[in-house]
């Protein structure tokens, strides 16, 4: 049992409303946290970020992104490595020896929403944001950080229509050589 010093009285208070996953979409942030943690196996580290959100309907909304920068597998390492860099970018920073130089520099990050289900391990999650893409804020007035309005994609370029073929063509699997 613990004791809250006092009465709490939640009249005073609004209740917490759940947080869904924003939707997808470019969002202007910044990082706020950092920290190199152990990796639940002990054998690596990885930087784990947490950011904020910083205008619009989804604003001071966080986001968290880890980078696995020490590693067994080299390939996850430049994943890693690759991310750190589209940050250090995105910020302008592009030699970095604490984490923290990387805070409160605003940034454009790309979101991906996943609904709820079973990863790769066989573990269930609930609905949930990642952090798919880091990139330096344009110089646009009025850049909204509310989700990209998505409308139909650009038709792909034409490709070269193939030459007519005659009427009497044998397909290729009924010629005889």
């Amino acid at each position: 049992m613990a004791s809250l010093n006092g009465t709490f009285d939640a009249t005073g208070v609004a209740p917490a409303q759940p947080m869904d996953p924003l939707p997808a979409g470019k969002y202007r942030a910044h990082i706020i946290e950092s920290e190199l943690l152990p990796t639940r196996s002990g054998d690596g580290q990885y930087l784990k970020l947490v950011l904020e959100v910083l205008d619009g309907p989804y604003a001071r909304r966080k986001l968290w992104d880890q980078l696995n920068l020490v590693n067994a597998s080299t390939q996850t390492m430049e994943i890693a490595q690759r991310t750190l860099s589209a940050i250090c970018h995105a910020v302008g920073q592009m030699q970095v020896a604490d984490s923290e130089q990387l805070h409160f520099k605003p940034m454009l990050v790309s979101v991906k929403y996943e609904p709820a289900g079973t990863d790769k391990h066989g573990v269930f999650h609930q609905a949930r944001n990642k952090i798919t893409g880091y990139a330096a804020e344009r110089a646009t007035p009025g850049l909204a950080s509310a989700p990209a309005p998505r409308g139909p994609a650009p038709a792909p370029a034409a490709a070269a229509a193939p030459p007519p073929r005659p009427a009497t063509a044998t397909p290729p699997w009924r010629r005889s050589a």
